[in-house]
């Protein structure tokens, strides 16, 4: 498919949503590389700011765990 018609292809499948979050998230997606070059960060709520260097934080003093530790404490939970 070219690119005319894969354009003309996703034009169609958004004349066809009815999801007033998805069309927010698809103006988002299209709008941001539109606005300037700045960085996500300035963009993110101080909340997210925190809770990201409470992470970084957590990673430097090396209170980290591994994907299979964590499996093996909830494995009771994750089991299908």
């Amino acid at each position: 498919m070219n690119l005319s018609a894969e354009k003309l292809d996703i034009i169609q499948r958004i004349c066809e949503i009815q999801d007033n979050d998805l069309i927010d998230l698809i103006k988002n997606i299209i709008t941001v590389p539109n606005v300037s070059k700045s960085d996500w960060w300035s963009h993110i709520t101080q909340e997210e700011m925190a809770s990201i260097n409470r992470g970084l934080d957590d990673l430097q003093q090396g209170k980290i765990q591994s994907h299979d530790q964590i499996r093996k404490k909830y494995e009771k939970w994750l089991k299908d």
